[in-house]
């Protein structure tokens, strides 16, 4: 390995790049492997990941990929911080900063009166309980005889924080942060033991514990020290752009699942107590970390960040992802105060971006049972916002497999209109509610397995099928969505038996929308999908579904058919739904390798031969460029292709009426003018006639022919 050339940088050298703060290897000296139980960072190799789940924020190559979710390495490095630059020239908390640490009081502390300076210690005189705001180690002190304290690098809510040197690691870098402020040696080494848990926790977004060790009567934590900037830091420079602050927030989601899967919460998250060092992302202080389900009252809390139901509820898992949500709140949302007068502030109407917004109040609902129930479904969610924010910025849509919904099952909303006065057909609800993605089935259910296997199309002998399987979850669910998809009735009797099966489960909701919207009643489908919406905040299904409602009520669907659109191109019914509403050229962004892209070219195709303004002087141009896309459709039905040509032909017929024919113009390989189109346009008609399916069609097409045809004397 290499050293870091860095000043005051004690990282190392991986794949060019400096493990700790981010910088290329300009210059770099041989260093010794580290010694067992060193304080420096956690190796970024992947055997140390913990088994439990997949981890890759933290050791992401850094290279732009298009189309491919970003990760921390992608953002600018932050610097490392010289821990001597750190170290406070004066310690002392300012008198604003002095409250009493009794959580029962909380009072105004050591502050001046009548002239005299506020004392940095004494009892309060609300409760009597003593305070001290004076450090309690100096420089030089030597703690357990192996950790020399440098100095003071803050305050904390246990008191002061102090930088130290392992004279055991060569003078590695360390921090001592106080413990338990207690004389009572008892009551130190009880919370020693509780604590020592700390010691076993290895994540690489998690800083490590080291050690547990007293000085004086008091108790400290010795941890491993990272220097970079805090988020509460680069806040203050101003609101972090969004997607960097989901980026972030994955990471956290990430500490904050390895803690709860090992019974553990964090509970007192805020931007100071997170530190970006380098291309990585560190939570910094485990003073507040207990087991899930602590009694009521013994979580730190921070006024603005804590969920409020602390005070008279143990902690748990919901309650530790709202103070993620806050967080993110805090650092993106420009003016935000996450508490004023010491009440929680409510977040804003407007959290700039909707999807963003919903995730937020999910996961800060009122009622715990109500938000996220883990940091794997949370971040599940904040990467599909996190796909939706990155396609904007980039413009290049972000396609990822969902973990809830399969595929859309077909392009609703396609079919041309018969009347040539407009592009498409209006939009089936029934074919909508087809189209829309299912939800997965649980591959544990004991019917998955048959379900898999159903055949038929018809949904009539789908539903016997089913109802020949064990009674399960799945199979309930199952025949609730295909009667719902056709509007049946008697969905709703099924659509009750899941939810008494399932109570709580989002699918029931899901189901319910998709049979208000096949059964006609797209207005209360809006509102079911606009529910699913804040349920599932970065999935497409539930913007799509509610796009579909939308339309059919004759509402305004175009911001979720975009958001759709832009995030993933596999949703080819959000492209004709913009199609529909006036922007047909997003239809050529429909994927050359979609079964879609010969519609989609086909209704541009229709769009340009059906558009009015016949004086139009580029009129000819797109005519031709229209009969062009035709040619290259080399597996299009003839008839399709000729009747199409026809309408091409049919259109230019209008324009030269009232425009000179383009000298040296072809149109579908006839000459631009009134005879070669009049002579291209009878062919077809011939010929269509020809292969007609009924006399009364093959007359009607031989008497267009005839009208079309060129006028001559003979």
């Amino acid at each position: 390995m290499t050293r870091c050339a860095q000043p005051g940088c004690t990282g190392t050298i991986e794949d060019g790049y400096c493990d700790l703060c981010g910088h290329a290897a300009t210059a770099a000296a041989p260093v010794p492997a580290p010694a067992t139980g060193t304080a420096s960072s956690p190796s970024a190799s992947p055997d140390t990941r913990p088994v439990s789940r997949q981890m890759t924020g933290p050791l992401s190559s850094g290279r732009s990929r298009a189309g491919v979710l970003g990760e921390l390495a992608d953002l600018p490095s932050v610097p490392y911080r010289d821990p001597a630059t750190a170290i406070m020239a004066n310690p002392m908390v300012p008198e604003e900063k002095r409250f009493c640490a009794n959580p029962a009081c909380g009072e105004p502390v050591g502050r001046s009166r009548q002239g005299r300076a506020g004392l940095p210690d004494g009892f309060c005189p609300h409760c009597r309980t003593s305070f001290s705001f004076t450090p309690k180690l100096a420089k030089d002190d030597l703690v357990a005889g192996q950790y020399r304290v440098l100095g003071c690098l803050a305050h904390g809510g246990l008191g002061w924080i102090y930088l130290a040197a392992d004279e055991n690691l060569d003078g590695r870098w360390v921090v001592l942060k106080g413990l338990l402020n207690t004389a009572d040696a008892e009551a130190l080494a009880a919370a020693e033991a509780e604590r020592k848990f700390l010691t076993t926790v290895d994540h690489p977004n998690i800083v490590k514990i080291i050690n547990f060790q007293r000085s004086a009567g008091l108790g400290y934590i010795v941890m491993e020290y990272v220097g970079g900037q805090s988020l509460h830091e680069l806040r203050r420079q101003g609101p972090l752009p969004l997607r960097e602050t989901l980026m972030y927030g994955r990471e956290i989601l990430r500490a904050f699942s390895y803690l709860h899967e090992h019974d553990l919460v964090y509970c007192d998250l805020k931007p100071a107590n997170v530190i970006r060092v380098g291309k990585r992302l560190k939570l910094i202080d485990l003073g507040a970390v207990q087991r899930v389900g602590s009694p009521p009252g013994t979580s730190w809390a921070t006024v603005g960040y804590h969920a409020p139901e602390l005070e008279t509820q143990p902690s748990s898992v919901a309650s530790d992802l709202y103070t993620v949500a806050r967080t993110l709140a805090v650092l993106t949302i420009p003016s935000f105060s996450p508490a004023k007068g010491g009440v929680e502030n409510p977040l804003p109407a407007d959290c700039g971006n909707e999807s963003f917004a919903r995730l937020l109040r999910r996961a800060t609902a009122p009622d715990p049972a109500a938000r996220f129930q883990s940091a794997l479904e949370m971040e599940e969610q904040l990467v599909g916002v996190l796909r939706e924010i990155s396609a904007l910025a980039e413009g290049v849509p972000y396609p990822a497999q969902s973990a809830l919904f399969g595929p859309e099952r077909l392009a609703a909303g396609a079919a041309l209109a018969a009347d040539r006065g407009r592009v498409f057909a209006g939009l089936d609800p029934l074919e909508a509610a087809a189209a829309l993605p299912v939800p997965l089935a649980d591959p544990a259910d004991p019917a998955a397995g048959a379900l898999a296997g159903l055949v038929g199309r018809d949904p009539d002998v789908l539903v016997s099928q089913v109802e020949g399987m064990a009674r399960t979850p799945e199979t309930l669910l199952t025949k609730a969505r295909l009667l719902a998809e056709q509007g049946s009735d008697q969905a709703l009797h099924a659509l009750d038996e899941a939810g008494r099966t399932l109570p709580g489960d989002w699918r029931v909701t899901w189901y319910r929308a998709v049979h208000l919207l096949a059964s006609g009643q797209a207005d209360r489908a809006a509102q079911i999908f606009d529910e699913c919406f804040s349920l599932l905040p970065g999935e497409c299904a539930p913007k799509l579904g509610l796009a579909f409602a939308l339309e059919c009520m004759n509402g305004d669907p175009v911001r979720w058919y975009e958001s759709v659109w832009r995030t993933d191109h596999s949703y080819v019914s959000a492209a004709f739904g913009l199609a529909r509403a006036g922007r047909i050229a997003v239809l050529d962004e429909v994927p050359t390798t979609s079964s879609h892209r010969v519609a989609a070219q086909l209704a541009i195709v229709a769009a340009v031969a059906r558009a009015t303004g016949a004086a139009d002087p580029g009129k000819p141009n797109e005519l031709s460029a229209a009969a062009d896309r035709l040619d290259d459709l080399t597996d299009l039905d003839p008839r399709r292709r000729e009747l199409l040509t026809a309408e091409l032909l049919e259109s230019a017929l209008t324009w030269l009426d009232a425009g000179k024919p383009p000298g040296g113009l072809k149109l579908a390989g006839a000459e631009f003018t009134e005879p070669g189109v009049r002579k291209r346009l009878e062919g077809i008609f011939r010929r269509l006639a020809v292969a007609a399916s009924s006399r009364q069609e093959r007359q009607a097409l031989v008497d267009q022919a005839n009208a079309v045809r060129p006028r001559t004397w003979v």
